[in-house]
């Protein structure tokens, strides 16, 4: 009767904490830092570096402006970021980005969506009176942490625990029997 009530006991433990696990908001991955998709490239009045985090549902894009050799950046620059899939299957849809002034340097940011896991051509326009320019590039929305295999990784932990308690009680019960067959 002790050794029933023992893994009732138990089992109502297991079955909690899996209810709380699945009963806890879901979080939000960061998979790394940004990476550079344009670096260093005269577009309209000014040189531009295009830092990208294309994660799919979110993505977020960084413009870190630099002014041409002589000049000063625009007070009056508009920089916008169209992206479409490269598959055609949507129309380009275009974000503006708005200005960040941090650690000494000038930088947009925006965020935009990616609804697949697939390229994106990513069209940059820089607009000011001293001019226009655009620069494209290509990204690949990517899903965050490791796409269909993140339930089976981060199970892992917990079914090793739960093997492992069932590998103990069968060797204790093993042991019980042992020890009621020799008395």
């Amino acid at each position: 009767m002790l050794n029933r009530t023992y893994l009732e006991g138990r089992l109502s433990v297991v079955l909690l904490l899996v209810l709380l696990m699945m009963l806890t908001a879901q979080a939000k991955a960061h998979n790394g830092p940004p990476f550079p998709i344009i670096e260093n490239q005269k577009v309209g009045p000014c040189i531009i570096s295009l830092w990208t985090h294309p994660d799919v549902g979110t993505g977020t894009f960084f413009v870190i402006v630099d002014p041409d050799r002589g000049s000063t950046v625009p007070d009056d620059l508009k920089i916008e970021i169209g992206v479409q899939p490269e598959s055609g299957r949507l129309p380009e849809v275009l974000y503006t980005l708005q200005r960040d002034d941090t650690r000494g340097q000038i930088q947009y940011k925006t965020l935009t969506q990616f609804d697949r896991d697939e390229f994106w051509r990513v069209r940059l326009v820089l607009e000011s009176s001293r001019g226009r320019g655009e620069a494209f590039s290509r990204v690949e929305a990517t899903p965050t942490g490791f796409g269909r295999w993140d339930l089976l990784f981060f199970l892992l932990p917990f079914l090793a625990v739960i093997a492992l308690f069932f590998r103990g009680m069968s060797r204790h019960r093993k042991r019980r029997l042992r020890q009621m067959r020799a008395a």
